[in-house]
């Protein structure tokens, strides 16, 4: 199955909260309510440092992607 590199979720139990899915790796869930982030990767110290330099690119793609889907409902 092909997969979007992003998808959107959304929960009743999290009415504030507003999820964005990156399916690639690192792979990983933004809740864009608080920035919080939930990896599904396990990271060894090397993927660390690594890491850190990746995060703030990927919260800034997963925003923009929400932005342009947002965008798309009020056209």
């Amino acid at each position: 199955m092909q997969l979007p590199k992003f998808i959107l979720g959304d929960n009743s139990d999290y009415p504030n909260a507003i999820f964005v899915i990156h399916t690639e790796f690192p792979r990983f869930i933004i809740n864009l309510e608080d920035d919080e982030v939930e990896w599904f990767e396990d990271f060894d110290a090397e993927d660390e440092k690594e890491l850190e330099n990746e995060t703030e690119n990927a919260i800034k793609e997963a925003t923009e992607f929400y932005d342009n889907e947002i965008a798309k409902y009020d056209e």
